[in-house]
């Protein structure tokens, strides 16, 4: 099973902007807002907050909503958006520690900051 030095030494190959910043929690800073890593049991979860839902007018979050579910249907690849409970619309993915090889793992990091870089202006469209 991967463990964080394995994670670490992922991030390091693939050239990664990352900061440690709690036991087996690391945030890619060169992927949008941030990309938080973090193993939790026998998994790494992938987290990356993409906007506020509370920034988005009342009469313009079914659209919003709706285009998440779209997304998730249609384009993501790895992982899912959704909607925390305090309001934050999130992208996040796991994978288990089990087998996980670098090409998975670099996949999933691509694929989560290529989704956001090309979703985010039409998401943010919604809060005008």
């Amino acid at each position: 099973m991967k463990n964080a030095e394995d994670i670490e030494s992922y991030l390091t190959h693939m050239e990664a902007q990352f900061e440690a910043v709690g036991d087996g929690i690391w945030v890619i800073k060169d992927i949008g807002p941030g990309l938080v890593l973090s193993i939790a049991d026998s998994v790494l979860v992938f987290r990356m907050k993409v906007m506020d839902a509370s920034s988005v007018p009342a009469a313009h979050r079914e659209g919003l909503f709706r285009k998440l579910l779209e997304l998730n249907a249609e384009e993501m690849l790895h992982g899912a958006y959704g909607l925390e409970s305090d309001g934050a619309i999130v992208v996040t993915d796991a994978l288990q520690l089990q087998n996980l090889d670098y090409n998975e793992f670099q996949a999933t990091v691509d694929d989560i900051g290529m989704a956001v870089r090309n979703h985010y202006p039409e998401l943010s469209s919604f809060t005008a």
